[in-house]
């Protein structure tokens, strides 16, 4: 029986804070918060401030352009971004995930001639890899397919769709897709850029929120690549490696939004905080205990080996933005269902608390991937 790392957490007494971002910054994304959500009309401008902010290079090596510090230093600051809007959040953790596939790679000449205009925001990385994150959970197939056009595979044509990636910006991006080869080859991941013939995006999703988040449908169609474009050669045992920090960039998004509700929570009126006052402190030494671990399990490398680990934080991070939103929407009572209530913020923090369990790998996909885990464990 693998032991569960959440039955091991007790609650936490110390409050846990992620440092805040720029002011400027922070201002523009609580104007403009509720118009990400439900309009892709700014869509073009996240990456651009979130780059200007700096906060790409935040969990990247001085050597390449960054500011130093570790991949939790990025989660904490997609936290940050998260408090004020999770469309901006999803957008930086999709972006912040491309530049880590190119920090893990060994594709030099590739991160050399990408990462710095990644870092500033003046491109969009996108990372295509939620169908490849299943595929190595045994979940689905992969979606895409190499066929290599030469003997010495160094030239291929991909073929493939997939139907849900976030961060194709208008302007121009790169995305990471894993393609399936021939011939026994491991399968493979490529950086995809936008303006190569055989590659079509579509209208963006017609999404219930988080519309800025520039999400759509990208197909290949004999697509012509060489292998200078090549992030991994087996995708397989890159994802093995590169995927606590993929699911731990998510679990930003889940810290960020569960503490803004939570704090929206202590700053109402003094009966519906005295009536809330047990459920807050509940949900927030629950949040507070739960990071501890995740920081830990990613800048250690636990979660390589134990990754079930982390799928159970990732669950209950989930768990707790949800009920941290429901808890505000109690709190703020009727004018939380009001359209032209002053503070749209609770009912527009339940619509993304609503998504983040669908995120790919989905609660759902995670609890079956635990109990396979589980079941292997009692065997």
């Amino acid at each position: 029986m693998i032991p569960s790392v959440i039955d091991a957490i007790q609650p936490s007494a110390i409050r846990v804070k992620e440092p805040a971002i720029d002011a400027g910054l922070a201002a523009w994304l609580d104007d403009h918060a509720l118009y990400l959500d439900s309009d892709a009309g700014s869509a073009s401008e996240i990456v651009p401030r979130l780059g200007h902010a700096g906060l790409f290079r935040i969990g990247v090596d001085v050597a390449l352009g960054g500011v130093g510090g570790t991949t939790c230093d990025a989660i904490k600051a997609i936290a940050s971004v998260a408090r004020h809007s999770l469309s901006a959040a999803f957008v930086f953790w999709g972006q912040r995930t491309f530049i880590e596939y190119l920090l893990q790679s060994d594709n030099a000449t590739l991160r050399d001639k990408w990462l710095p205009s990644l870092l500033h925001g003046e491109h969009a990385g996108a990372t295509g890899l939620s169908n490849a994150m299943k595929y190595l959970s045994a979940i689905e197939p992969l979606k895409a397919r190499a066929h290599a056009l030469d003997a010495g595979a160094s030239r291929f044509s991909l073929n493939g769709a997939l139907p849900w990636i976030t961060n194709l910006r208008q302007e121009g991006f790169l995305a990471a897709v894993a393609f399936d080869r021939d011939a026994g080859a491991p399968p493979a991941i490529f950086a995809v850029p936008h303006d190569i013939a055989g590659v079509c995006r579509s209208d963006d999703l017609d999404l219930i929120a988080l519309r800025a988040s520039n999400t759509a449908a990208l197909t290949f169609k004999n697509v012509e690549l060489d292998a200078r474009w090549i992030i991994a050669s087996d995708a397989r045992a890159f994802l093995m490696h590169a995927r606590p920090a993929f699911l731990g960039l998510q679990c930003g998004m889940s810290i960020g939004l569960a503490r803004r509700s939570l704090d929206a929570v202590d700053a109402c009126g003094d009966a519906a905080q005295a009536a809330l006052a047990d459920e807050l402190a509940e949900l927030r030494s629950r949040l507070d205990a739960l990071c501890e671990p995740l920081y830990h399990g990613v800048d250690s490398g636990v979660f390589v080996a134990a990754p079930a680990r982390q799928f159970e934080i990732r669950i209950a991070l989930a768990q707790i933005a949800v009920a941290a939103s429901q808890l505000e929407l109690q709190a703020a009572g009727g004018r939380g269902y009001l359209r032209n209530a002053s503070d749209t913020g609770p009912a527009r923090r339940a619509r993304e608390a609503a998504f983040v369990p669908i995120i790919t790998p989905s609660v759902v996909q995670l609890k079956n991937q635990l109990a396979h885990h589980r079941q292997q464990g009692a065997a």
